[in-house]
This record gives C-alpha cells, structure tokens and sequence, in this order.
C-alpha cells in the first residue's frame, strides 16, 4: 500500500517477524524507520496516514541497538595515535570495517604521544552521523597521557606526563584543544587530578579511571568529583586486595554518590579478562558492565564471548554493547536503544534455521550474528569473513 506521508517524503522501511531489544526486553512487534529516526507507528497510521514503503523480514531474528565502542585504538593496520597526512581517511577506513561486525558508533581512542600528536590529530577528526559509509565518530577518548607509569602497559613511558601546578592548563596545553573530546582517561592518584576531573567534567566530557595504582579512597573521591567510568575494569590498575580493592572496589563502594552509576569496561576476548572476573564483576554490578573489543576480537565476537562467560542473559550481553556505553556518555536519549524517535542504527541476531515462537532464544544467540545489511533504499548484503556461511550478521543504518 503506498503511503500517504505529510511530515516527509522520504521513505518508511518496516521490519517485520522479529523480537525487538526495547525496555530491557525482548518484545515482539515490527520496527518502523524513515530518515535515520525509529517512528512511532501509532503516530504514523493515524496522524500521517502512513504505511511502510519497504519491508526487510528478519526471520524470526532478534533487532537490537547498534553497538558502540568507547576504546577503540585504531585496526586493520591503522593505528589512530600515528598521525600521518591522511588522519581522516584512517578513521574512515576503521568506521567502515567495524560496521560489519555490529559497531555503529565509536571513540577513536589515543593513547599517549607527545603535544604535537594531539595538537595534529584532534583537530582533524569531527563528530559526525553514521550510514552505510561507516559508524559515527562520538568524540575522542583520550587514554593518557595522565596515567601512572607503574600501569603505563603498552604506552610509551617518555610522553607520560604529571599534573603541575597548573593543574588544568596543563591538560589544555598538552591536548590544544578539547573540542571533539568525549571522554579522558587519566590516574586519579596524580596529584592536582581532583581539579581536572571536576573542570572536564564541567565541559561535559566523562572522565574515566585506568592504568593506575589508586586506592579504593582515592578512586571514590574521583567519583565524587565527577569521575564515571572504569578504562579496561582489571588490567593496568592495582589488584584487587581484601584489605584495599583499589579501583575494582568502586563495583560495590557504598561512597558513590546516590543516583549515579559508575560504568566499567571489560574486554571480553577471552585473553585479557579470565571469564571468573568478567562473572564476578557483571553480577557485583550488572548495570555497569559495558562490553569493548579486544585487539585480538571484534565487538561482536566479544558480546558472544560476555554472554558465554558471565552466563548473563542475551538481553543483559547485547545491552552491555549499545545502553551502558550510551549512558556512560551520556547520549542514551538518542543511541542505546530502539525507542521512538531514537537514531536508528540497529544489528539484527538470528540463527540459519526458524526459531519458534516463544522457544529459547539463547543457543541462537551464542552461535550467530547474522547477515549485514544497510538500509538506505537499497539493500547490501554481505557475510563476515570471519564466520562460516550460515553464521550471518547485520547492521542496520538508515
């Protein structure tokens, strides 16, 4: 039936026989889209008189939001903190090959480097809208260079840097610029850090916790100055301790303020978290738990994993890769999730074979994110290379 819309033109895609992630539940009914927004389809029938110009049937599969990557170093050869003449062509290159493994929005995340290298490449990248060309860029993440050299890892110690008296403009003349910035990583033991945490968080940007050596007080203080995030829950900070947790303690600290969350992540690749502390830490604090990749394992392969390990429910483990990370940014009223009017940006789940009505969805979901295909008028339909035929993903972008 053709429509009749008198708020816009552009067409209406409608996907039917499928289970929708929304509320925190699997609910089945159909998904309306036109322009990039997830519709109302009340509003649609009875106020434009509209109906769906295209219908995609996901085959009994279930639709869920599209994930988001808040670390993200670089991948397929291009490393975001080596800045070269072609800096924009990298993160395009990256947001295209993450698309096909469910990512549609990311941080490109720098690690540390010297003030030439944040001065050339920050400037260079802009906050833009995901589509069929690739995932959106949210802001950059920027891990160090403000961390401790105790639990540098992998960052190059000669470019760490302290907090001097400064204090703040320190950060402003190692950075050049906070524009475009989504969220800093940096070791709440540095001292002067109480001031940054409270001045970036001020400019809307989320400060996170990692590579550090603080103690459980240290950490909540952070927090109470507006600290919400853990980089990497486990690696590159203290040990947990029975006498001092350290950061890990900030899963269960009774001194973080009322009302607020303090997200974690965990890279679930099966070799840089045991799958006993990705359990331990997603049932101390389910809410927080957010799902990154590993350098080893796109995101997808690593919300399989989660869900495996912890043994969460497959509503819990596809959350854990769209919600958490759209709250610890706090853009969850527009991504995160499939409500009306929210960005549709969505990965579809299904198995090769029918799934009844009301069966067990949860051996379907361990062995399948299915087939990719991008919304926009026309259809592209392609498997993963790193799956076998019929394991088959999809991400929508209209």
């Amino acid at each position: 039936m053709p429509s009749n819309k008198s708020v816009s033109a552009a067409p209406i895609t409608q996907f039917i026989n499928c289970r929708i992630l929304r509320d925190h539940r699997l609910q089945r009914e159909d998904l309306w889209v036109r322009e990039g927004k997830i519709l109302d389809p009340e509003k649609l029938f009875f106020d434009e008189l509209g109906y769906a110009d295209e219908r995609v049937d996901c085959e009994n599969g279930i639709i869920a939001p599209g994930f988001i990557d808040i670390q993200i170093n670089g991948g397929y050869g291009i490393d975001f903190s080596q800045p070269s003449d072609d800096v924009d062509g990298g993160v395009s290159f990256v947001a295209r090959k993450i698309l096909e493994h469910g990512v549609t929005s990311f941080c490109p995340t720098l690690v540390t480097s010297p003030p030439e290298v944040y001065h050339k490449v920050l400037p260079r990248i802009k906050v833009r809208s995901g589509g069929a060309q690739g995932a959106g860029v949210l802001g950059f993440h920027l891990e160090g260079p403000f961390i401790s050299a105790e639990k540098k890892g992998a960052h190059p110690e000669q470019f760490l840097r302290t907090f001097q008296p400064g204090g703040f403009q320190d950060l402003m003349e190692t950075y050049g610029s906070l524009d475009g910035v989504a969220m800093v990583t940096l070791a709440p033991e540095l001292s002067g850090s109480r001031t940054v945490v409270r001045e970036l968080c001020q400019r809307g940007i989320k400060v996170s916790l990692g590579h550090s050596v603080a103690d459980l007080s240290q950490a909540e203080e952070a927090v109470q100055h507006g600290a919400s995030c853990i980089t990497h829950l486990f690696n590159a900070m203290q040990p947990f301790h029975h006498r001092d947790p350290g950061i890990v303690g900030l899963l269960t600290s009774d001194k973080v303020p009322a009302g607020r969350t303090v997200f974690y992540g965990m890279i679930a690749d099966g070799i840089h978290t045991n799958p006993a502390a990705l359990r331990i830490a997603h049932r101390a604090h389910p809410s927080g738990t957010q799902t990154l990749s590993g350098s080893i394992a796109t995101m997808d392969m690593c919300v399989r994993h989660f869900r495996q390990a912890s043994g969460c429910k497959v509503e819990e483990a596809l959350e854990a890769a769209s919600l958490h990370p759209a709250q610890a940014l706090g853009i969850s009223h527009r991504k995160g999730r499939l409500d009306y009017g929210s960005d549709a940006g969505q990965t579809l789940w299904t198995s090769g074979s029918e799934t009844k009505a009301g069966e067990q969805h949860d051996e379907m979901f361990s062995q399948h994110l299915l087939k990719m295909l991008f919304t926009r008028r026309k259809f592209c339909r392609f498997c993963s290379p790193n799956f076998s035929l019929d394991q088959r993903s999809a991400t929508f972008i209209t």
